[in-house]
């Protein structure tokens, strides 16, 4: 493509790739910024992969709730007078007042969903779905008008291939499931990320012997879904801690989730930084809901008194090897209290393993990649404002909403901060504009100088 075929073509402010909770968030904060600038508005526009809105739909499980409170929606910690807001969202749905006669801080995540899925359709010429950005590289061609562009190249989903030009991508394209070394999803051994569509295709009586591998939350709910579901069978959770531990969700530990912890931790010292991850792992790393964790326990206790035990708790264990046989898997357990192993067969094997974190060098290339900063443990330097420490000749920005524990702390990729980081990543891109716009702008228009 030329300069002057791209010159034709609209050039983006910022182009966003995926469009979860998090790039919708951003959408939001940069229409909201140009209702303030309606003569000179950031243009935008997202790709996202799925063909329409979907966020954890494999885990809609029944009265599974949040773990976030409803005011800790895309807009409400930046902008409580936001259209996009949960309460805005209840006040359309005409369920305001039930939602405050329900007395509860915490929506469940059937209901999140809802909300997720009424605002990207508030969102909707703003992305396009069934796409996907599968290539991001520098404009190389000589001349001022292609300094600072990005090429994307997009592919649709007939398979042709198109190139988009922005001067800031951002990038949330989400978590990749994360399985143990050497094995494999199928019909039968799946992640949690894929429970309900796998557990919905398979005929219940055919599951008998199922196990859920893990300790966090969706290892929890998903075992009790299953001794819920399945009356007949026999359900293993098979747990690599004495037990599942419970999530601190106490105010001042709270307080970790609060905008201004991110300030703390991005300009705190690497004693300070570790003290956050050795103190408070436990709000959010495997740990459970103290309801979720109960309600486990009870069902085990109610069983011992009738004598009919099928929930069983393999505590200190840990999966040895996986083998697919016949319509289920035979799976090798390791015992960490007495080192022995157990094979246990299973018509369903699920591993809530949880997820490796976003990496952007998949879409940079590695030319590309060449051009941003790493640290000593091999991980990108980050802006504060999320954006990709990058070489003094590159003017352009890419930023990141995941990946960045390293450098802004626990809450960098999550809901709690969803809406201020968005905020902040939309300001980044405002001021960056307005400052190559000044310097680009003739002499003779631009500010005096304040002698």
């Amino acid at each position: 493509m030329g300069v002057s075929g791209r010159r034709s073509q609209e050039v983006y402010d910022v182009v966003g790739i995926g469009f979860g909770p998090s790039n919708m968030s951003l959408a939001i904060a940069l229409e909201e910024h140009g209702s303030s600038a309606a003569q000179d508005p950031v243009t935008s526009h997202f790709f996202e992969r799925q063909p329409a809105f979907g966020w954890h739909r494999n885990m809609l499980l029944p009265s599974t709730t949040m773990q976030i409170s409803f005011l800790k929606d895309l807009v409400t910690f930046r902008n409580p007078l936001s259209r996009f807001s949960f309460v805005s969202y209840l006040h359309a749905s005409h369920r305001l007042a039930q939602f405050v006669n329900n007395a509860d801080f915490v929506p469940t995540r059937q209901e999140f969903h809802q909300y997720l899925e009424w605002a990207a359709a508030g969102l909707r010429d703003r992305v396009t779905y069934g796409t996907e950005v599968v290539s991001i590289r520098p404009v190389t061609e000589p001349g001022a008008a292609t300094a600072g562009l990005l090429e994307l190249e997009v592919r649709d989903g007939d398979g042709t291939s198109r190139v988009v030009t922005a001067r800031n991508v951002a990038i949330s394209t989400g978590l990749v499931p994360r399985l143990p070394e050497g094995v494999t999803a199928d019909d039968r051994i799946w992640h949690s990320s894929e429970f309900l569509s796998r557990f919905k295709a398979q005929d219940p009586q055919d599951l008998k012997s199922v196990a859920v591998v893990g300790a966090g939350q969706s290892a929890a709910e998903i075992a009790r879904f299953l001794h819920d579901a399945l009356p007949h069978a026999e359900v293993s959770a098979v747990i690599p801690s004495y037990g599942y531990s419970v999530a601190d969700d106490t105010p001042f530990v709270n307080q970790l989730f609060d905008p201004g912890a991110v300030d703390e931790y991005y300009f705190g010292t690497e004693r300070a930084r570790d003290a956050f991850w050795r103190y408070h792992r436990n709000t959010n790393y495997s740990v459970v809901d103290s309801d979720v964790i109960r309600a486990l326990y009870q069902r085990s206790y109610d069983e011992q008194v009738l004598g009919t035990q099928r929930l069983h708790f393999r505590n200190l264990t840990r999966v040895e090897e996986v083998r697919r046989v016949g319509d289920g898997a035979r799976v090798v357990l390791r015992s960490l209290l007495d080192d022995r192993t157990q094979e246990l067969a299973v018509d369903a094997l699920v591993f809530a393993t949880g997820y490796d974190g976003l990496d952007p060098a998949r879409l940079l290339g590695e030319d590309f990649d060449r051009h941003f900063e790493r640290d000593a443990a091999g991980r990108h330097r980050v802006e504060r404002d999320y954006r990709l420490v990058s070489a003094a000749e590159l003017t352009c920005g890419v930023y990141v909403q995941g990946g960045t524990e390293h450098s802004h702390g626990l809450s960098s990729s999550l809901l709690s901060n969803i809406a201020v980081r968005s905020g902040e990543i939309a300001d980044s891109i405002v001021l960056r504009r307005t400052e190559r716009e000044l310097n680009h702008a003739p002499a003779a228009t631009k500010e005096p100088s304040a002698a």
